[in-house]
């Protein structure tokens, strides 16, 4: 049972009964905070995974003797950003859901390892996505620059740095208190 709070000049209830851990333990990030660091890791492994993929593509081109300015390549990648990031981002999410939820239900069995559950959750699921994908589309693969082990790899690597991140960001403890001044 929680410690309900002390009121203000008065000491906190203690229960005997209750665990240490959970007297030591900080709070928990809230729903709101844990959607809204989601979204935020979502959003960087998708805006990584089409950034990775137009380079590989530039790279490409300019293997064939094509040139490719700087300029060229920014306006590509802000191009891409927007109109290969959302497919991407689409790919991502459906490799995440059920990746990050078997890594949220082991997280609970080995807390210790949640962020480590999660880092290769994340990496791991986009892989397998990439893999279905590949699997039943016409074409040799959907997304070229993941044809070889360093394209792959890196998409995955997006990924699975957001993921962790955001099982780090999320972790028990992990809620800043916040203070009032009274100002």
């Amino acid at each position: 049972m929680m410690n309900a709070p002390a009121s203000p000049g008065t000491s906190p209830r203690i229960d005997p009964d209750e665990p240490a851990s959970a007297k030591l333990a900080a709070p928990r990030p809230t729903l709101k905070r844990r959607l809204a660091l989601l979204v935020l890791a979502w959003l960087g492994a998708s805006a990584w995974g089409s950034v990775v993929q137009t380079q590989f593509n530039l790279n490409a081109l300019t293997a064939l003797d094509v040139p490719v300015s700087l300029g060229l390549r920014l306006q590509t990648t802000a191009q891409d950003l927007l109109g290969f990031g959302p497919v991407y981002g689409a790919l991502v999410l459906l490799a995440w859901l059920p990746a990050l939820g078997a890594a949220a239900l082991l997280g609970r069995r080995w807390p210790g390892r949640r962020t480590a559950l999660f880092t290769a959750a994340g990496g791991l699921g986009l892989v397998a996505a990439l893999s279905a994908v590949d699997a039943a589309a016409p074409m040799p693969v959907l997304i070229d620059a993941t044809r070889g082990p360093l394209g792959l790899g890196l998409m995955a690597l997006g990924c699975a740095v957001a993921a962790g991140l955001y099982a780090h960001a999320t972790r028990e403890g992990s809620q800043q208190p916040t203070t009032h001044t009274g100002r």
